[in-house]
C-alpha cells in the first residue's frame, strides 16, 4: 500500500488550492508519508504559506490533555504560530485576518472525542463567517473506514470533545467529515480505501497519551472510562489499554475472559500512574491486548467492561457527569445505577447506528476509491 496524503498531492501541485495567503491548521502529525512536516514541503514547493494555527496540545505536541503550547515561531519556517485552543467566535476569526485561504492538516483517529476534529470544525465555521475558503489536505483514518459503534451525540450535550451528531467510531476520514459538518474543499488521500486498516505510514503518535495504533484502536471504548472513578491507565506508557482502581481484586479479569469478546484477551496487571488519577498509587487492574483488529470491537467491549465493574462493585464503581459528553448523552449514566445483584451479564451486541457511514457515503457521492471525490 502506497498512500499519497493530500499534503504531499497539494506539495507536488500547488494548483490544487486557491491563490492566496495560506493559513496551516497543522501540529507535528501534519508530515508527509516520508516524515517531512507538511508547512515545510509547501514552503519549497512555493505555495505562499504565511502562518501556522496550533490545536490542543500545542504544534509540536509537549503539552498534555486540556493545554496547548501557546503563540510563538515555528523554528521549521519562520512562521508566527498562532493558539486556536479554546477559542471561538470573533476571537477565532481574529486569528485568520492574515490569511486568505485555510488549510487544514492533522491526523484524526477516528474517535468522536478526540478533540482535533472539533478544531477542524470550529476553523471551517469561522472561515464560512469570513467568506473564505476552506481546504482539507485529507488522511488516512487509522481505524478504517467500514466499522462504524456507539451513538449519536444528542441535541444538549454538545462540547469540545463533541459538536454535532456522529458515532463514537465514525468509521471518516477528516475530508469526509468536513464535507458533512460545512463547506469545503478536500485535496484526498490516494492509495488507502475504507476496508484498509492503518495509515500505511509510520506512526506519529497524535497526542502525548496516544502513543501507538493499539491505543487508538482501543480508544473508542476505553476512552470513556474518564468518565468513571477508574484510571484510564494516564500517566503510564499503555494509556487506554490499561484500566485499573484501588477497589478491583482477582475477580475481574476471569469474568471478562468469560464474556469471550471477540479480537481481545484480558489480563491482570497492575501499574503506577506518575500523573491524573491516583497518581503514585499502585493499581490492580486489567490490560487489554487486542489479538484480532478486524474482530475487535472497542466500544462493545467498554460497555461489557463497565457493566462487569458495575456489578462486581456496586459499592465503590462510579459513573461520573464528565461521562456524558463522552457518550453523548446521559443515557449510560443513568441506565446503570449501582447494581443489586452479582449476576453478570455479557452483552451480545455492538451499540452501532446502523448504515451510518453506507447512507453517509451514499448521500454525498463517495465512492471506496477514491476515497474522496473532488481534487
Amino acid at each position: 500500500m502506497v498512500v499519497r496524503t493530500g499534503a504531499q498531492r497539494l506539495a507536488e501541485d500547488p494548483g490544487l488550492v486557491p491563490d492566496g495567503r495560506l493559513g496551516l491548521i497543522t501540529n507535528f502529525t501534519g508530515v508527509l508519508p516520508d516524515l517531512t512536516p507538511t508547512s515545510v514541503a509547501l514552503r519549497a514547493a512555493g505555495l505562499p504559506l504565511t502562518a501556522l494555527f496550533g490545536p490542543e496540545h500545542g504544534l509540536r505536541g509537549t503539552a498534555q490533555a486540556g493545554a496547548s503550547e501557546g503563540e510563538g515561531v515555528d523554528p521549521d519556517t519562520g512562521l508566527p504560530v498562532f493558539d486556536t485552543y479554546r477559542r471561538k467566535g470573533r476571537e477565532l476569526d481574529d486569528l485568520f485576518s492574515g490569511v486568505d485561504v485555510l488549510l487544514f492538516d492533522i491526523q484524526d483517529i477516528g474517535t468522536r472525542f478526540y478533540t482535533y476534529i472539533w478544531t477542524m470544525y470550529d476553523c471551517q465555521q469561522a472561515s464560512a463567517r469570513l467568506g473564505m475558503p476552506f481546504v482539507v489536505l485529507d488522511r488516512p483514518n487509522p481505524l478504517g473506514g467500514v466499522r462504524v459503534e456507539g451513538p449519536l451525540l444528542q441535541p444538549g450535550f454538545e462540547s469540545f470533545v463533541g459538536r454535532a451528531p456522529i458515532p463514537l467510531r465514525h468509521g471518516l476520514t477528516v475530508g469526509e467529515l468536513a464535507l458533512q459538518l460545512g463547506a469545503a474543499t478536500v485535496v484526498s488521500v490516494e492509495g488507502w480505501t475504507r476496508s484498509t486498516t492503518g495509515t500505511g505510514m509510520p506512526w506519529v503518535p497524535p497526542s502525548p497519551n496516544m502513543p501507538t495504533p493499539e491505543t487508538a484502536l482501543v480508544y473508542p471504548g476505553t476512552g470513556l472510562f474518564e468518565g468513571t472513578n477508574l484510571s484510564e491507565g494516564r500517566g503510564t506508557t499503555r494509556p487506554f489499554e490499561t484500566i485499573g482502581a484501588p477497589y478491583v481484586d482477582d475477580r475481574l479479569v476471569p469474568v471478562l475472559r468469560a464474556c469471550e469478546l471477540p479480537g481481545v484477551i484480558f489480563r491482570r496487571t497492575w501499574f503506577e500512574p506518575v500523573f491524573h488519577k491516583y497518581a503514585g498509587q499502585a493499581l490492580p487492574g486489567v490490560q487489554l491486548h487486542v489479538v484480532d483488529a478486524e474482530a475487535f470491537e472497542p466500544v462493545r467491549t467498554a460497555l461489557v467492561m463497565l457493566r462487569v465493574l458495575n456489578e462486581l462493585y456496586p459499592d465503590d464503581f462510579d459513573l461520573l457527569p464528565s461521562l456524558d459528553k463522552l457518550w453523548g448523552s446521559d443515557s449510560l449514566r443513568k441506565r446503570w445505577r449501582p447494581a443489586t445483584t452479582r449476576s453478570i451479564s455479557c452483552p451480545q451486541q455492538p451499540h452501532r447506528p446502523a448504515g451510518y457511514a453506507t447512507a453517509y457515503c451514499s448521500t454525498k457521492g463517495l465512492t471506496d476509491d477514491p476515497l474522496v471525490s473532488g481534487r
